[in-house]
């Protein structure tokens, strides 16, 4: 139906059968948090967890906790708890290291096997607008490797195509965009790669809790991704990775650290990878972040990702069209896909000034961020956002487009986040 007053936003949350599991997060008074996309927002038994392992696990048990609480243990239980959320089975993801380090051990693992089946594909396809860590990541390995390795950029999903031929080793791709929050095909560009000898490394960043994520059912090979999105695991928490099981004894991974040896506490001098996905360890992990990501993933036990991903579509529509109905005369332009099949759980719009228009939303209250060139990012976590939520969220910006606050000054001000 077409929502024309805050009551049917309203009423809306009053049927919304997720809204209890807003009282799960310690959202401040007075904000609406859009940001959930880049951080997500703290679960209240995050602190009480963190205390826990402060004054408890570590200043009581001290070193003895590393058996006594489980800690050596929990990169690979929290990755069982993360598994379902993406299409995983059981014993198939660990949770550890960030991001990039985790996508240099896959990508360089994928390079290695694709080395021993046809070693003339030395190429990494990816898009130009895909995260810059990842392109970044790519570049760093093919200039560590030399032998002619190669990052290849497409400008558009529809390039992909044409761009993996048969000197491309692996498909490197973001399922859901960071800056415009497009949505891609999994199922269908993994059956290219494959068709076309090539491995499939997938960034779920922006996908992991956000959309439903079928990895085993489409073939994938390797996938990494944070928690301190959409899992709500805090600040710089730790990332995940998942690497098929056909592939993931293969070979060691180049990170070779002690905590990915069969018997770390054998102290041997030679490597000996353990067997399954915690070869991808590394080195000693951080327990209390870890500790924090267990209370995001909890949530998520108390629904499934197809109820998630229907309220998403509802906020996500909700917001496009009240932008488009009630700021229709001022220069936004929006840069996601309207198609369900093609959007995440984010709406982007583009604005000449985007950066002090989301500055000004944000002294309302109201806590988008931006992105280069123009963009301005609003998450739509539907464990916590409400659709009186988006409503409130659309007046606050019309109000500051119809009254150009975003020409005070102090929102010119760039900061060195945005």
């Amino acid at each position: 139906m077409t929502i024309q007053t805050r009551e049917q936003c309203l009423a809306l949350d009053r049927q919304d059968p997720l809204a209890p599991l807003r009282t799960a997060f310690a959202l401040p008074e007075g904000v609406i948090y859009l940001d959930g996309n880049s951080l997500g927002a703290r679960p209240r038994a995050a602190a009480a967890r963190a205390a826990l392992v402060v004054e408890q696990e570590w200043g009581e048990g001290l070193i003895r906790s590393w058996n006594t609480a489980g800690w050596f243990a929990l990169p690979q239980r929290l990755g069982n708890l993360l598994a379902p959320l993406i299409g995983a089975g059981p014993d198939e993801v660990v949770v550890t290291d960030t991001t990039s380090a985790n996508l240099f051990k896959v990508l360089a693992a994928a390079l290695r096997v694709q080395g021993q089946r046809d070693p003339a594909r030395k190429v990494i396809v990816s898009e130009r607008s895909n995260f810059p860590t990842d392109l970044y990541i790519a570049q760093g390995l093919a200039d560590l490797l030399q032998q002619g390795y190669s990052l290849r950029l497409v400008d558009s999903p529809d390039a992909i195509d044409a761009a993996v031929r048969e000197d491309v080793a692996v498909l490197m791709l973001t399922h859901v965009n960071y800056r415009s929050g497009e949505m891609l095909d999994m199922a269908a560009l993994t059956e290219l790669a494959h068709a076309r000898g090539a491995l499939t490394v997938w960034d779920l960043a922006h996908s992991a809790g956000a959309v439903p994520v079928s990895l085993n059912g489409c073939g994938a090979d390797y996938a990494v991704g944070c928690t301190y999105k959409y899992l709500n695991g805090g600040p710089g928490a730790p990332a995940f990775l998942w690497v098929a099981p056909a592939l993931r004894d293969a070979f060691w991974q180049p990170l070779s650290g002690w905590w990915g040896h069969a018997q770390p506490f054998a102290m041997e001098p030679h490597y000996r990878p353990r067997p399954g996905i915690a070869r991808f360890l590394c080195g000693t992990q951080p327990i209390t972040s870890l500790a924090m990501v267990e209370c995001g993933l909890e949530i998520f036990a108390r629904t499934d990702m197809q109820a998630l991903r229907a309220k998403s579509l509802q906020l996500t529509d909700l917001f496009i069209e009240l932008v488009e109905s009630r700021c229709g005369r001022h220069p936004l332009t929006l840069v996601t896909p309207r198609a369900h099949a093609c959007r995440g759980s984010q709406v982007s719009f583009a604005h000449p000034e985007g950066y002090a228009v989301v500055q000004a939303l944000i002294a309302r209250g109201v806590i988008g961020d931006y992105r280069e060139p123009n963009i301005m990012r609003f998450g739509f976590t539907p464990l916590y956002t409400g659709f009186a939520d988006v409503w409130d969220a659309v007046e606050a910006l019309r109000d500051v487009l119809d009254g150009e606050q975003w020409r005070d000054p102090a929102f010119q001000e760039r900061g060195a986040v945005t």
